[in-house]
């Protein structure tokens, strides 16, 4: 070897723990075609310890998946716009305990009864408002179907006002603060802040979380269709091409989910507070690690702690024994009742797209998975091995 071979040979990175166990993870998914790419992102104590886009974008085309992939974020529009009601909430604009009826009158929706129970902001961002989601009805002619309810990541003509006033004639599952179902409530949010603000949901967004805080490549439709992942389904013996207007069912005995991946593409399309935005890994990483270190300059740590807060009591993701919800995302409980090396007080939620992320305060870590194959990147195995493997990685690291 000569000394410029060695030079060479010292320059090379040196693998940290970290590294080791999280790219055997991702590798080993993408071997088995579980997965068919992926960004991943793992921040401790505010620094990147890991990041990595491995694996195809587009599979067909052979167009390698890179950090500023877009993707259609699902369920991770949630946080955001949950973090855009927490800046109007800090700001005295809205009133989390103040009834819904105050911004949205006609919202009335009724239980069976037909009494019609109050409703609140807190009830609507913690998923203990009553309501549910057309996706999740036990059968495809469910109530929400013959309301013409939109989940929001159907092709769609309604207007977002159109839908919310839908979402209303749906029999509520219980009396608000009794119970905890996933739902559209955070679409209900989005007209909201509308009501509020008299802006359009995107613009509030745009103008209270994204621009603040730099993420560009966030929106309510894709800013470059041309970095834009395809998505995939979960099959054998290789995920298929997600297509327009595929049914697909998250959970057992379930409707499924209407999906029409062009409505990324479609600035026409209703904005959904609960599903509809596209982004990048580094932006959703840029939001959790904000809201992390307290929320500023979104709010101060006094709103940042109450989104983080347990809010439902006992009630919380009937299928995540230990975990309760806050506002926007789930909050473990009880980690001993669901296995985790989690901190009790972590946050966590996912995308039906196949995304899944974390927050560990108590560690000072956060970690964001987006991949393009639904559901094994928000519910299948890769979600627990990665986990695991972030965690026995950290170990390492600290210990060394």
């Amino acid at each position: 070897m000569t000394t410029l071979e060695a030079a060479v040979v010292l320059r090379q990175p040196i693998e940290s723990p970290m590294q080791a166990a999280v790219d055997a993870v991702l590798d080993q998914a993408l071997r088995e075609q579980r997965l068919v790419g992926a960004v991943v992102l793992v921040q401790h104590r505010g620094r990147f310890v890991y990041r990595n886009a491995a694996g195809w974008a587009d599979r067909e085309a052979r167009r390698p998946m890179r950090a500023d992939t877009l993707f259609r974020l699902a369920s991770v529009t949630k946080p955001i716009v949950t973090a855009a009601a927490m800046v109007l909430v800090s700001q005295g604009r809205l009133d989390l305990d103040a009834p819904v009826t105050r911004w949205l009158p006609a919202f009335r929706p009724a239980l069976a009864d037909a009494s019609v129970p109050t409703m609140t902001l807190r009830h609507l961002l913690s998923h203990s408002a009553g309501l549910g989601y057309r996706f999740l009805d036990s059968e495809t002619d469910g109530p929400h179907a013959r309301a013409g309810v939109s989940d929001g990541m159907d092709a769609s003509n309604l207007s977002l006002a159109e839908n919310v006033r839908r979402i209303a004639t749906v029999p509520l599952h219980y009396s608000p603060g009794e119970g905890w179902c996933y739902s559209l409530a955070v679409d209900v949010v989005g007209a909201v802040l509308e009501a509020a603000c008299g802006q359009p949901l995107d613009a509030i967004v745009r103008d209270l979380v994204c621009a603040p805080l730099g993420m560009s490549d966030t929106a309510f439709h894709a800013v470059d269709p041309a970095r834009l992942a395809v998505p995939y389904v979960s099959d054998t013996p290789a995920p298929h091409a997600l297509r327009e207007g595929e049914v697909a069912a998250a959970f057992p005995d379930t409707a499924g989910i209407i999906y029409n991946p062009a409505r990324a593409l479609d600035r026409s399309a209703f904005p959904s507070g609960g599903a509809g935005m596209v982004g990048v890994a580094d932006d959703v990483m840029t939001l959790l690690e904000v809201l992390r270190r307290g929320g500023d300059p979104l709010f101060d740590a006094t709103w940042a702690g109450e989104m983080g807060r347990i809010q439902t009591g006992d009630y919380g993701p009937p299928d995540e024994p230990g975990w309760g919800f806050g506002l926007g995302f789930s909050v473990l409980r009880d980690p001993s009742l669901t296995a985790t090396p989690e901190a009790p007080g972590t946050w966590r939620w996912g995308g039906a797209y196949g995304h899944s992320w974390f927050v560990d305060g108590a560690l000072e870590l956060s970690v964001v998975a987006f991949t393009n194959t639904l559901y094994e990147g928000m519910s299948g195995p890769f979600v627990t091995e990665l986990r695991d493997a972030v965690y026995a990685g950290l170990a390492k690291e600290i210990a060394a």
